[in-house]
């Protein structure tokens, strides 16, 4: 008597697919893999596309996870401009475009997320109004910002700093309008947004706070500037929308899993149904080293998740406990972040180093001094000593963190 050999279906394209697919192969794997990957483009790395990439500086094969011939050697059926259109847990069927299906027998979700637009503001649909989250995108605004003098950015998030920092190196006028009191104030705190506004300002950019953007304005349906709440108006010959991004979930939500700010998986990545994992951008994970449920929007997610994933397919135990990790480039400055501190989290920053010449280390402790995150700026090789600091769970010496004659 023979079996049918199982059937791994994979929702998502990107980098957390691509490397799913490789950690089922890398045990083994026998049976068959589909990728259903909605972009027309082999799966790649996406922090390129505000950064080097955007700059002219690396071309999209330098940061393509793996060649085609990668996926006809493992034996992965790739589907490049495949969208998957539901899917049915108890029939473990996948809906395609065309309404045929799939039958798997462990599904994967690695959906990622979408660029926030701002649908209730008046002139958001205007040709040279622009979001950032595909290498399509990419490669439109690269094209932009060769031939348009000023540049308008709606959010002071990282796409927005970055996108602004490659914009001034091309020699644009660039204003940046952030609602909140500083840019990036709500992952970093406005202490630390207020040294990446001083950044970008010492670089030319006009970065204004407490903004509220009441309509892009239009003439003859191009925009041609953007009206604030306050009656300013700021003249622009493209405007970027950099406002965050949505967990592409909606398809987990009509199937009946739970998902609450992305879909709740555990700490192996598996989701309230045993048989389907989810990874990166969509994955709300309870993270045992944090002792509490996140979900991250970065890189490093969609490159590591993957392993421990595919592991939970294959029955293998497996859990997955590193801390949150993210990076910024902007002009001459490199930053990376290790760890987690919530929005609502009473947290200490500690500053070790000079802010003023953009090289130093930030320090997030809670109130018995333990070290919850920690931002290397223009300082390197010291992500090990953060982490060993974080997950000592020891108390520190606020005075000693600070002092940079003292090893950390």
């Amino acid at each position: 008597m023979t079996t049918n050999p199982q059937h791994f279906v994979i929702i998502g394209g990107g980098l957390a697919g691509a490397k799913l697919a490789e950690g089922l192969r890398a045990h083994d794997f026998p049976g068959q893999i589909t990728i259903l990957a909605a972009e027309d483009e082999l799966p790649y790395e996406r922090p390129p596309l505000s950064k080097k990439h955007l700059a002219g500086k690396e071309p999209l094969a330098d940061f393509t996870v793996f060649n085609a011939d990668w996926y006809r050697d493992h034996r992965v059926d790739l589907r490049l401009g495949t969208t998957a259109k539901a899917f049915d847990p108890v029939a473990k069927t996948v809906t395609l475009p065309d309404d045929s299906t799939l039958s798997y027998d462990k599904l994967a979700l690695a959906t990622g997320s979408r660029s926030r637009v701002l649908n209730d503001i008046a002139g958001g649909s205007a040709p040279n109004v622009y979001t950032l989250r595909t290498i399509d995108d990419s490669d439109e605004i690269a094209a932009m910002l060769e031939v348009t003098p000023r540049l308008a950015i709606i959010g002071g998030g990282w796409i927005g700093l970055e996108v602004a920092a490659v914009a001034r190196q091309r020699g644009l006028e660039v204003t940046i309008l952030e609602a909140g009191p500083q840019p990036v104030s709500g992952t970093i705190g406005q202490q630390m947004g207020a040294v990446f506004a001083a950044l970008q300002r010492n670089h030319g950019v006009d970065v204004r706070t407490n903004t509220e953007v009441a309509e892009i304005l239009t003439d003859n349906g191009v925009a041609t500037g953007v009206f604030l709440a306050d009656g300013q108006v700021i003249a622009a010959d493209a405007v970027l929308v950099a406002v965050g991004a949505l967990p592409n979930v909606e398809a987990a939500v009509a199937a009946g899993l739970v998902v609450d700010n992305g879909i709740h998986v555990n700490e192996s990545l598996a989701s309230s149904n045993p048989d389907i994992v989810a990874v990166g951008d969509i994955a709300a994970q309870y993270n045992p080293t944090l002792g509490r449920r996140v979900r991250v929007e970065h890189w490093a997610n969609a490159l590591n998740q993957p392993a421990v994933a595919a592991k939970t397919m294959l029955g293998i135990p497996a859990v997955y406990d590193r801390l949150p990790y993210f990076f910024t480039d902007q002009y001459d400055l490199g930053m990376e972040y290790t760890g987690y501190v919530g929005r609502d989290d009473d947290a200490r920053l500690v500053v070790r180093g000079d802010t003023d010449s953009f090289e130093f280390i930030a320090f997030w402790l809670d109130p018995a001094n333990k070290v919850l995150a920690g931002m290397n700026v223009n300082v390197w090789d010291v992500t090990d000593r953060i982490k060993e600091l974080i997950l000592s769970g020891k108390s520190v010496d606020p005075d000693d963190l600070a002092d940079v004659n003292k090893p950390l």
